[in-house]
């Protein structure tokens, strides 16, 4: 049972980096001022969101399709190509972004949100393509992962409207 949360946990790691993210959020919001505006709720959920959902899922997914390739490949039903490095560096840039724009201004998390949200929404429209055209429902196409690739953007997009009606106080 053990076995099965661990590999769980690792295989579907954007939904756990996304966990993580809230719950640092939780503690940061828990130790926050007494009287917490809704800016600082906001600020703090976002920049978790960038540090955990971003940079460190983007870190993984460049690790996982930089080094383990063929595995990577498999998960998600396809073949090995040397197109996965080129997924690496991208997500490895995307990486870098998160974390030098989880702490900082709303431009930077703006950034830092938009780009990998139009990479997993467009990997998102790949796999309903590979769902329809090829029936491919491995879980790394067709499970959490194909989740993930729209809630994290939707949920990102989301804190950012939030963060822009409502800015963190000085």
């Amino acid at each position: 049972m053990v076995s099965a949360a661990i590999a769980f946990t690792i295989a579907n790691y954007p939904l756990t980096f996304l966990v993580i993210g809230l719950i640092f959020s939780a503690v940061a919001i828990a130790r926050g001022p007494q009287r917490k505006s809704a800016g600082f709720v906001v600020d703090r959920l976002l920049a978790w969101h960038v540090f955990w959902a971003i940079g460190v899922g983007f870190l993984y997914n460049f690790v996982m399709h930089a080094f383990f390739g063929r595995l990577s490949a498999s998960y998600i039903g396809w073949a090995d190509s040397p197109f996965q490095f080129e997924v690496a560096t991208a997500s490895l840039g995307f990486a870098v972004v998160g974390f030098l724009a989880a702490f900082r201004s709303y431009d930077l998390r703006l950034a830092a949100i938009v780009g990998p949200s139009l990479f997993t929404l467009g990997a998102a429209a790949g796999h309903v393509r590979e769902m329809v055209e090829h029936g491919n429902f491995a879980p790394g196409n067709a499970g959490v992962i194909f989740y993930m690739d729209i809630l994290i953007p939707a949920f990102g997009l989301g804190l950012l409207y939030a963060a822009r009606r409502r800015p963190a106080p000085s």
